[in-house]
C-alpha cells in the first residue's frame, strides 16, 4: 500500500492558509530538520537535551511537596463543602 493523502469531495486543493511560518526550524526546506536537530545534539553532548537531571532525593522531595499541595486543595475543598452542607441543613432549610 502506499503512502497517499485522503481526498476529499469538498477539497479543490487550494491552501486557505499557510502554516508555514518564518522561524521555525522546518521552515527552511533546503536545510533537513532530521539532519540539523542530530548536529545540535552532538555540539551539546555534555550537557541534557532540557537541562541537568534530577537527584533521587530532588525527585522525592518534587512528589512529596506536589502531594502535599494536592492534600492541601482536597482538605480546603472539603472543608468549604462540609461547612456549605451544615449552613443548608442548620440555617437556610430550618
Amino acid at each position: 500500500m502506499q503512502n497517499q493523502k485522503k481526498q476529499y469531495d469538498d477539497d479543490d486543493g487550494r491552501t486557505i492558509v499557510s502554516m508555514d511560518v518564518d522561524g521555525t526550524p522546518w521552515h527552511d526546506r533546503n536545510v533537513n530538520f532530521a539532519e540539523k536537530q542530530a548536529q545540535d545534539l552532538g555540539r551539546r553532548q555534555k550537557v541534557a537535551m532540557y537541562g541537568e537531571r534530577m537527584t533521587g532525593s530532588e525527585a522525592r522531595r518534587y512528589t512529596f511537596y506536589a502531594m502535599l499541595a494536592g492534600l492541601a486543595l482536597t482538605a480546603a475543598l472539603a472543608t468549604v463543602w462540609i461547612l456549605l452542607v451544615l449552613f443548608m441543613t442548620q440555617v437556610w432549610f430550618k
